[in-house]
């Protein structure tokens, strides 16, 4: 049985009545990007405070930064989406669980603060290679202008760590981007989803998923163009960047 190839499907009308085809992977785009734009925020931001934590000397409070990166970095990414999705309004109390059940956009939310909490401790892990990857003797001149240990990371470390370690964040942004199709299994209509629920009424299902291949090829070089160019802008002379956060990976 030879396979009939339809490249016109996509300017027909889709079952669910939202337009065509190509209108249903358009949205579907914008839910993938919106799901890991807003799970890059949390992610970036847990992560600079897990990854400076861990790099503290109080070892009470690095032993638990330690712990949260490899509680969410070794829980395979759908585990979580099913944990946050189906455990979690189960445990709260039942007002909360009840509320978080019928939220209008619970896949999404779900979504993105599974996302944001997985990718937060892979965020983590490159930030507090990046201070580590710093010479000793940036915080001791930080002490020795009287900053106190906060000041000292937010005015001295942090600022050229993340210099440092701006590759490694953009393999985690083209990585959040593809691990937002994991949003399928909860519901949420993002690219994958759209495509796949076009194979499945139209049953063209190499033309679904070519499309959306080259949509996530397209935003993807997007994203990592824009940070190769936020990491040439940045760079600090004399560091060489390029897989310096990756070394101290642990």
């Amino acid at each position: 049985m030879n396979y009939h190839w339809n490249w016109n499907i996509f300017w027909d009308a889709a079952p669910d009545g939202g337009g065509t085809y190509l209108d249903s992977l358009i949205s579907g785009m914008l839910w993938t990007l919106a799901t890991a734009g807003l799970a890059w925020i949390i992610a970036l931001v847990l992560g600079a405070i897990i990854g400076t934590i861990r790099t503290a000397p109080n070892k009470w409070a690095a032993r638990l930064a330690n712990g949260y990166v490899e509680l969410f970095r070794n829980i395979p990414l759908l585990v979580q989406m099913f944990l946050w999705y189906f455990v979690m309004p189960e445990l709260v109390p039942s007002e909360m669980g009840n509320w978080l059940k019928s939220l209008p956009n619970a896949p999404f939310i779900t979504a993105v603060l599974s996302l944001g909490f997985f990718t937060s401790a892979r965020v983590a892990v490159q930030v507090s290679a990046g201070i580590n990857a710093l010479p000793s003797g940036q915080r001791m001149a930080g002490t020795a202008l009287g900053l106190t240990l906060p000041q000292t990371y937010r005015y001295v470390l942090l600022p050229m760590a993340f210099r440092i370690i701006i590759p490694s964040l953009t393999n985690e942004v083209a990585a959040i981007i593809k691990n937002s199709s994991v949003a399928l299994t909860i519901g949420l209509m993002e690219l994958t989803a759209s495509a796949r629920s076009m194979q499945e009424f139209s049953f063209q299902v190499f033309e679904a998923f070519t499309v959306a291949t080259l949509i996530y090829l397209g935003v993807s070089v997007i994203a990592i163009i824009l940070s190769n160019l936020l990491e040439k802008a940045t760079a600090v002379p004399g560091y060489i960047t390029s897989g310096s956060a990756t070394a101290g990976g642990k």
